[in-house]
This record gives C-alpha cells, sequence and structure tokens, in this order.
C-alpha cells in the first residue's frame, strides 16, 4: 500500500488553488458538528468504492482522505487502493490538527 502523508501547509495549498479534493471519512455526526471547508463527506463505516470512483470521475481534483487525526483516512486509503481507485494521499494530522491551529471551519 502506497501512502502519502500531507500536512496542514500542503492541504491549504490545494484548497486555496482549488487541485485538491478532501474526502472526509469521518462519521456524519461528526463531520456535520465541523470540516474543514470544501471537503466531501464519504464515512469509512459505509466505504462505498463504486460512488466514490463516480465522485473522483466528475470531480477530477487531487483526492485526499482526512478525517480526525489520520488513523481512518489510512484505513479508506487501504480500502480505495484494495478496491483499484489510484488515491495515495491523506492528512496526517486530520481535523484535530486543522482545528486545533485555528483553521477556520464550516459547518
Amino acid at each position: 500500500m502506497k501512502v502519502v502523508d500531507l500536512d496542514r501547509d500542503a492541504i491549504k495549498a490545494g484548497l486555496a488553488d482549488q487541485s485538491m479534493l478532501v474526502i472526509d471519512v469521518r462519521e456524519p455526526h461528526e463531520f456535520e458538528q465541523g470540516h474543514i471547508p470544501g471537503a466531501v463527506t464519504h464515512p469509512l463505516s459505509s466505504f462505498d468504492p463504486g460512488a466514490l470512483a463516480t465522485l473522483l470521475a466528475e470531480d477530477g481534483r487531487k483526492p485526499v482522505f482526512s478525517c480526525m487525526s489520520g488513523v481512518r483516512s489510512v484505513h479508506a486509503l487501504a480500502a480505495a487502493q484494495n478496491a483499484g481507485l489510484a488515491i495515495e494521499a491523506h492528512y496526517r494530522g486530520g481535523f484535530k490538527d486543522w482545528a486545533g491551529s485555528g483553521e477556520p471551519v464550516e459547518v
């Protein structure tokens, strides 16, 4: 399995130039309580590679998984790669790092 760890600065840059799609794999209730602005929800507990493939084909940006602290996002990478999807990057610090650093949060 290939894992590319991205830090907050890389996420901020990718969002700023609109080259990155942040895919939040936390549960819906966690996402609703706050998420990285522009992130889309795709919970790990109901991971659907087909729906994800459709999303990626329609979006075109570089996909990056994010969760609370960087654990579930690695599990999502494994699930995506096992399903044949070319996703390798995740936000190493996750939402905990983002919000804890005072970055903007969308609700």
